[in-house]
């Protein structure tokens, strides 16, 4: 809660463009050369769509697909010790990597594709991400992507594909999504299906209930099971969830719960 704070600015240049960046400045991240954290720079060319550079954080397009059904507060599989998860992040562990935006190529239409560089030492290979997101029909998101993930801490290439599902009706929302990972390294393919559905109850309650499977290349499939639940109260909304796990990263047998609970108030100050 307060070890960090983040900067942002931004300008319009005279073709019309405008330029922003961020920047965290981070404590915990240990010494004075790493107290610069996550940092940005977006150039926004209007109808042509936007570049950003990121020096350092972010999150692959791609990699936001893993699991987009509805959720009160955390997916089915999360805030449970071991238990396994998406493993592709085009920019996971990197820095210095690209992402363009485009949603004007067509109404109701995103294409967004991720780009990280080799850097001919750990990352020896480029690796490279693309997204498709539709919402031209009231209610309805549709997202497609795919990619190879050739970056640091991976052993071996990942190809991965991830399809999603999810439609809005008045005070219910209902969703799908399915994520393959596809490594060649042997027993390494993880496939993950997961649906879940969400019922606002009022303006500042909601409520959900997810399950998932992951299916683990010789492994048992981790089946996963979560209700979670939302309170917004003027600024500040309180939520939580409750997780149970069968078959924890594969092995059978293993069974395991978890809980979460989060506080989140915003501040606003008129200078």
């Amino acid at each position: 809660m307060n070890d960090g704070i983040t900067f942002a600015a931004s300008a319009e240049m005279d073709n019309g463009w405008t330029v922003s960046t961020s920047m965290l400045i981070d404590s915990s991240d240990g010494g004075a050369a790493d107290i610069i954290d996550n940092r940005s720079l977006t150039i926004d060319m209007g109808d042509t769509g936007s570049l950003t550079f990121n020096g350092d954080g972010g999150s692959s397009s791609v990699a936001l697909m893993s699991d987009t059904t509805p959720t009160a507060n955390e997916q089915a599989w999360d805030d449970v010790s071991s238990a396994t998860v998406h493993n592709y992040d085009v920019a996971s562990g990197n820095s210095d990597w690209f992402q363009y935006t485009n949603s004007s190529l067509m109404d109701g239409v995103t294409l967004k594709v991720d780009y990280v560089p080799s850097d001919g030492a750990v990352d020896i290979e480029s690796s490279t991400a693309a997204t498709i997101t539709y919402t031209g029909i009231d209610g309805l998101t549709v997202g497609l992507g795919a990619g190879e993930d050739n970056g640091e801490g991976n052993a071996a290439s990942i190809d991965v594909t991830a399809l999603n599902l999810t439609y809005a009706m008045d005070a219910v929302t209902i969703g799908w999504s399915s994520y393959e990972a596809d490594s060649n390294a042997s027993n390494s393919d993880i496939e993950l299906t997961a649906m879940g559905i969400s019922y606002a109850v009022s303006d500042d309650l909601s409520v959900s209930l997810n399950t998932s499977t992951h299916e683990i290349e010789g492994s048992s499939d981790q089946d996963s099971l979560g209700i979670s639940a939302s309170m917004t109260m003027g600024s500040m909304t309180l939520s939580a969830n409750h997780n149970s796990v069968e078959n924890v990263a594969g092995v059978a047998g293993t069974d395991r719960s978890g809980y979460g609970l989060a506080r989140l108030a915003f501040l606003k100050l008129l200078l």
